[in-house]
């Protein structure tokens, strides 16, 4: 039996990162505020605005770093109470943790997408609201942000999974406050780690600039995405100077040099990546025992990753699937019967008075995840779906009886 292509290899940088890197290498000039102007970082961080159509970009060493940064610009009380989706990964509740604010979940459906009801019931008492678009899925958008205005509530998006994706036509990450991107290895843009924090707002994006560890003047190296005239940065980041404790949480040139040429990438990456999710999921849900949930109408995903529900099969049935899913070359993670995932809500114990979320847990228990990169072919894709619908058959079409003598 042939096996599926490997999905955990990333695609190859680009071969226009290489000057520069040898650059950097050769000076050793990898800190982000070393040049007098136009460092990889700044440049980087006016490139990524102008692609997102944004005011303002600050790098940061991670997607979780910007998350944190996002609650700390935010300026909220000590204790403040962040709500976000029981469906996301441990580092989301881990940042509102290092902020110093309380995290509060709310349940998810089978689709993925926050359940806006019991959302909406838990708004009361809350400062702020994170959007985790979890594996690319967006969520109602439309009457999140609406029930968050009538409240006056702030909204973060992360958008760690959803570079490219758009609601209505509007990037996401640009329909919040703060929109918060990550560069780790499996994201559309791959520098190993890394991120992005983007917003309109200049006082917002100062305190983060300064806090993310922009120290003594180096601030006036940031800068407005091109075109912006505007000096309400300038304003408020001397507004900020030495009010604001600093993490350090910046990014290196080397990684913003691995990054930049990876941006003209972005529209391949989205159109393949969107052609393999919807041919892979139109084979597999031909299957009688998956359903892999459609996206929302105002919404235009550029998914990486493939996830699917299994119906009808208890947990050793479930298991049974996994087994012979990887045994055909195809790894399966099921989020809720894999040991201490951190996908899994359950495994946070570091938030006080941890939720149960019943909705979340059942479809965590039957909900699966493949990796499905942009880079495959279709034929890869065949592969991977037919491993996908043997192993389901496998599992539930009983072997035939042999006959016995009379």
């Amino acid at each position: 039996m042939s096996l599926p292509p490997s999905v955990y290899d990333a695609e190859p940088i680009p071969e226009a990162a290489r000057a520069e890197i040898e650059r950097l290498l050769t000076t050793g000039d990898l800190f982000r505020y070393t040049a007098a102007q136009d460092a990889p970082v700044t440049l980087l961080e006016t490139e990524f605005a102008q692609m997102m159509g944004t005011k303002y970009a600050l790098a940061v060493s991670s997607c979780s770093a910007a998350l944190f940064l996002s609650l700390k610009a935010l300026d909220l009380p000590r204790g403040a109470r962040v709500l976000l989706p029981g469906f996301t990964f441990a580092a989301v509740p881990s940042a509102v943790v290092h902020a110093d604010c309380r995290p509060v979940l709310c349940e998810v459906g089978e689709d993925y997408r926050i359940d806006i009801a019991d959302f909406e019931s838990r708004l009361p008492g809350v400062d702020a609201v994170i959007i985790s678009h979890m594996r690319g899925h967006t969520s109602d958008m439309d009457a999140i942000m609406a029930l968050c205005a009538d409240r006056d509530i702030p909204v973060v998006e992360d958008a760690a999974h959803s570079l490219g994706t758009t609601w209505h036509g509007q990037n996401i990450g640009t329909i919040g406050r703060i929109g918060c991107f990550s560069f780790q290895s499996y994201k559309l843009l791959n520098s190993g780690e890394g991120g992005m924090l983007i917003t309109d707002d200049a006082d917002l994006v100062a305190r983060a600039i300064i806090m993310s560890g922009a120290y003594e003047h180096m601030w006036k190296k940031h800068k407005p995405r091109h075109g912006e005239n505007s000096n309400d940065l300038t304003e408020a980041l001397e507004r900020w100077q030495n009010r604001l404790p600093l993490y350090n949480l910046r990014l290196s040139n080397l990684a913003a040099a691995i990054v930049r040429p990876q941006l003209a990438e972005v529209p391949r990456r989205v159109r393949d990546g969107r052609r393999n999710h919807d041919h892979t999921a139109a084979a597999i849900g031909a299957s009688p025992w998956i359903v892999v949930p459609g996206k929302l109408p105002p919404e235009e995903r550029a998914p990486d990753s493939l996830q699917f529900n299994l119906v009808g099969l208890d947990d050793a049935q479930t298991r049974a699937f996994q087994t012979a899913a990887a045994e055909r070359g195809v790894k399966v993670q099921v989020f809720g019967l894999s040991t201490d995932n951190a996908r899994a809500f359950w495994n946070w114990q570091f938030i006080p008075d941890l939720p149960d979320l019943p909705r979340t847990r059942a479809m965590l228990m039957r909900a699966c995840d493949c990796r499905l990169p942009a880079r495959l072919t279709l034929a890869d894709c065949d592969a991977i779906a037919a491993a996908l619908i043997g192993a389901v058959e496998e599992v539930m079409t009983p072997a035939p009886q042999a006959a016995t003598a009379g």
